[in-house]
């Protein structure tokens, strides 16, 4: 196992979410937590142009008033910034986190998260950015492109957290969801907790054999590990379950080969997170 939690930090209803399932994580599995609030890069100015109509000492003056204004806006950025991570540090020890360490940064929000996740054992971010917080039928759109890009798993924060102790995991034989099963066995984290390993049918060839062999993974590792063959549509089906057995937690291979492949960053699976009051645990 790696030796960090990456928790992307911004301005969103989602940062006390992020940072209380960061928290919890850390508590649980005894891995730190790095928090990371990255900067956008400053944006091209896109006022009118101007310096063909204006004297060149007023044109210099002008300048020299923009380049000012550009480097307090820089200044109560980062100082902004500065104060979100103090609140963070906070909200992620006050949650029972071993360890924490935060980074202002600049540049993109994607690059820099991925430069990092190389000790990383786990990516959380908000549902939703700062700038996403009313467009209710949208998901942010760092998110869609962090869970592509990442190569650790990524924890998709619901907007309130509550402590975990009901997992559904959606498994349907796939390389994601046998990394899910080999992850969940691995990890303290889920130690102690009701982990159900859910397929819904008809699934492919030899499929409820792969069930039997991640229930027998998942034991033989400690988890109380209970499986359960579902029918219908993949998306009702696991929304359904997760609502009947109050789960907490849903966990899902980002891709897979089969009809629940559909429910990660294609159009069912992004619904199911946009509607979602779970948080979500995404493998690839």
């Amino acid at each position: 196992m790696t030796d960090k939690i990456i928790a992307l930090v911004d301005g969103s209803v989602y940062a006390t979410s992020v940072c209380e399932h960061a928290g919890w994580m850390s508590a649980r599995s005894g891995v730190p937590v790095h928090l990371l609030h990255v900067l956008g890069r400053r944006e091209a100015a896109n006022a009118q142009d101007l310096s063909g109509a204006i004297r060149l000492g007023a044109r210099s003056a002008l300048l020299e008033e923009l380049s000012t204004l550009d480097a307090q806006r820089a200044r109560i950025a980062n100082a902004q910034g500065r104060a979100l991570l103090e609140d963070a540090r906070s909200l992620v020890e006050a949650s029972g986190a071993v360890g924490v360490t935060s980074r202002l940064d600049q540049g993109d929000l994607i690059e820099r998260a991925a430069g990092r996740e190389t000790d990383a054992r786990l990516i959380v971010i908000g549902k939703r950015g700062a700038a996403a917080d009313f467009a209710q039928g949208h998901l942010g759109s760092n998110l869609e492109r962090i869970v592509r890009a990442a190569r650790v798993p990524v924890l998709v924060a619901a907007r309130t957290f509550r402590p975990i102790s009901r997992v559904l995991i959606a498994f349907d034989g796939g390389s994601s969801s046998v990394k899910a099963v080999d992850h969940i066995a691995a990890d303290p984290a889920f130690h102690g907790l009701l982990v159900e390993v859910a397929m819904v049918g008809p699934g492919p060839r030899n499929a409820e054999s792969h069930l039997d062999e991640a229930i027998l993974r998942l034991r033989a590792a400690g988890v109380d590990a209970q499986p359960k063959m579902l029918e219908g549509q993949p998306e009702a089906a696991l929304v359904s379950r997760i609502e009947e057995q109050d789960h907490d937690l849903l966990v899902m291979g980002a891709y897979g080969h089969s009809r629940i492949r559909r429910l990660i960053i294609g159009s069912t699976t992004t619904q199911m997170l946009i509607e979602s009051r779970r948080p979500v645990l995404l493998f690839r």
